[in-house]
Order: C-alpha cells, then structure tokens, then sequence
C-alpha cells in the first residue's frame, strides 16, 4: 500500500482551488500574473508547510511571492466563521517571518485599482524592510 505524503496532499488541494477560483482571485490574478505587479512573480493557491507539536500540516495561500515572503489572502464571507482558523494562519506567517496583506473580496470586486494600489504601497515597504528596494 502506498502512502500519501503531506506534499502530494498539499499539491493535490492547491490544484483544485487554482481549478475553482472566486471572481475576487480571477481579478486579482490578472493583475498579479506574468510578473505585472512591480515584475514580482506570484504563486496562486500555493501550500504554505508548517511543523506544530511534532505534526507536519499546511494551509493554501491564496497568493503567494517567495522574493519578498509575503502572502495576499482574500477574505470572503467565509472568514467571518473561522477567525480562530485564520489567526492561527497568521501566527504561522509571522513566525516564518512572512507578511500577511488580508483584503476583502469585496475591496477586488468594488475597486481592483484601490487595493493594486495598496499592494503597491505595502510591497514598497517589504522591500526596504528586506533591502531588496529603494524608497520612493
């Protein structure tokens, strides 16, 4: 019998969220696609690893840019049912010393260029943070 390993898990489930994006992830991922933000390459729904007491797990990213370990997540209707879910999530990135940018699929969907803009505000900053930039 073959044993499933936690990556091949991981993969599997990114796989299948990247197949059934809300509209909020289609609209920001045009934006984000093919390096045309700041030429940063970003990864949708990607697996973020973790060890907590002894046991390997993960969680999906809804959008991931290794060069400045910072993650985009879009909060739905959802998140207001596991804010506990999603504060442990946090504690993982900060932890793993990566930034968390939370907007609303509701800020995507009403004002797209508004929220590009706050990205851009909050990459500038993570880039001077990690020396990878220069003020503007």
């Amino acid at each position: 019998m073959k044993t499933t390993t936690i990556g091949q898990i991981a993969r599997q489930v990114s796989r299948d969220l990247r197949k059934n994006p809300t509209e909020a992830e289609k609209r920001l991922w045009d934006s984000l696609k093919n390096r045309q933000l700041l030429d940063l390459r970003f990864l949708r729904q990607h697996p973020i690893f973790y060890q907590f007491d002894n046991k390997k797990s993960f969680f999906v990213a809804d959008f991931y840019c290794h060069e400045l370990r910072l993650v985009i997540e879009l909060d739905g209707p959802i998140h207001e049912k596991q804010k506990d879910y999603d504060q442990i999530r946090t504690e993982v990135l900060e932890f793993k010393n990566i930034l968390l940018v939370r907007l609303t699929n509701e800020e995507i969907l009403s004002d797209l260029e508004k929220s590009i803009g706050k990205l851009k505000i909050t990459i500038n900053r993570r880039q001077i943070e990690l020396g990878k930039g220069k003020p503007s």
